[in-house]
């Protein structure tokens, strides 16, 4: 069985300025390749020291995985001290270096002489492309070792460990396998619920192993499988999947690379149902989820975004009524609000979001009270009440990704319904 050391570069993450949450991704995918880690390194931008990690690192491992220490800065040494260490080159990957021009040129922008450090290579390595960002990764064999490099931002470095890295390791696996995942995507319940619900499952795990993660207000589920081949190995995923299902399928809202936004958009589009949205303490994050789509306009009409009681009234037609004796926390301001907003933008769906993000209460109401407002042309117009008693910032995302879980569960209720 290979062992392997994962490396993290950068004196940040020494200071406590930046989690090294890249270590625990790592580990993760590499139980998969069947590989071990039995050390975390962490090592500042210094090159003596780097250098003697790695000479560490080699005497114990048998792959070492750098992250960190790729960008166009002085301090980002990673590749130019293992070239020296390994005694090969620093040459230019054509293909990054033209990726790097072209952003630049596209925008009319003077590229600075640094940039071009993001396209530099070791000599010798497999280039591992870079889908966002510019630093190119790599993967390396040398005195009987295996070296990769990897980026250090999280949103770089996975997708590229993935997509790029993983099938190199695979393929230089001594075990001729063949390895599936599919991803379970939970919202409205915890990670500590979901893997208490699925204790006996984790901890009697072999052949698929099941791995949960923590995402953005929801969680997400791997269930891996290895065989000989791709049919027998999703046959095993399959039956733990059913599984998984039996005791907590009442919270999966969907699998694979698809989130919720993506979901609740394509289901409005496969309707062609038309939406707006009136936000308060969100102040336009839904609306911003909805514009990350491309072809959004053709059911996203528009909407507003009314912080202040006057701007309620005055431009949505909250009545005064309901602001001086219901308050603009409240079940009935939610509706008017959902109800307005369809009627000014003429659409199928109204949403709408009022509430406490805090740091201080409202109108008696404790921080993170949240009322979220759905009016659908033809259907009764609801307000939901959560309490999510959390920061600022959570409370607003958390509050965003429950409108969308409402819209879903009314898709599946009218698509459920049409079936019948």
């Amino acid at each position: 069985m290979r062992s392997a050391e994962i490396i993290a570069v950068g004196t940040e993450l020494l200071l406590g300025q930046i989690v090294n949450s890249n270590a625990a991704f790592i580990s993760k995918e590499l139980a998969e390749c069947g590989v071990y880690v039995y050390h975390h390194t962490v090592v500042g931008d210094n090159p003596e020291r780097l250098k003697k990690v790695i000479e560490i690192a080699e005497s114990r491992s048998d792959i070492l995985i750098f992250s960190g220490g790729l960008g166009p800065t002085e301090d980002d040494i990673t590749k130019q001290v293992l070239a020296e260490y390994l005694k090969k080159n620093i040459v230019y990957d054509a293909d990054h270096l033209t990726k790097i021009e072209q952003f630049f040129a596209a925008r009319e922008d003077k590229m600075s002489e640094n940039n071009k450090r993001q396209a530099e290579v070791i000599e010798g390595s497999q280039v591992l492309s870079n889908d966002f960002g510019f630093a190119a990764g790599m993967f390396l064999e040398a005195n009987a070792h295996t070296y990769i490099l990897l980026p250090g931002p999280p949103s770089e470095m996975q997708p590229m460990f993935t997509k790029y890295a993983k099938p190199f390791l695979l393929k230089n696996s001594e075990r001729e396998i063949i390895l599936e995942s599919k991803i379970i995507r939970f919202f409205g319940i915890g990670e500590s619920k979901l893997a208490d619900d699925l204790k006996d499952m984790i901890a009697n795990q072999t052949n698929p192993t099941i791995a949960t993660y923590a995402g953005e207000n929801e969680v997400v589920i791997r269930v891996t499988a290895s065989a000989k081949t791709r049919e027998e190995a999703l046959e095993l995923i399959k039956a733990t999947e059913e599984e998984i299902i039996k005791r907590d399928g009442a919270y999966i809202y969907g699998s694979g690379e698809v989130t919720l936004v993506d979901l609740v958009i394509q289901q409005l589009m496969d309707a062609n149902m038309t939406i707006s949205a009136a936000e308060s303490l969100t102040a336009g994050l839904f609306q911003a989820e909805l514009g990350g789509t491309t072809g959004i306009s053709k059911i996203f009409k528009g909407g507003m975004v009314t912080y202040s009681s006057e701007m309620k009234h005055e431009l949505l037609h909250v009545s005064k009524k309901t602001i001086e004796q219901e308050g603009v926390v409240s079940q009935a301001c939610a509706i008017e609000m959902a109800d307005n907003i369809r009627e000014l933008c003429n659409t199928d769906i109204g949403i709408s979001f009022t509430g406490v993000a805090g740091p201080e209460e409202l109108e008696g109401n404790p921080v993170g009270t949240v009322w979220i407002g759905l009016s659908v042309v033809g259907s009764p117009t609801l307000a939901y009440r959560y309490t999510f008693n959390r920061d600022r910032n959570y409370n607003r995302r958390r509050a965003v990704k429950e409108g969308f879980a409402l819209i879903k569960a009314f898709l599946d209720e009218k698509s459920d319904k049409k079936v019948e």
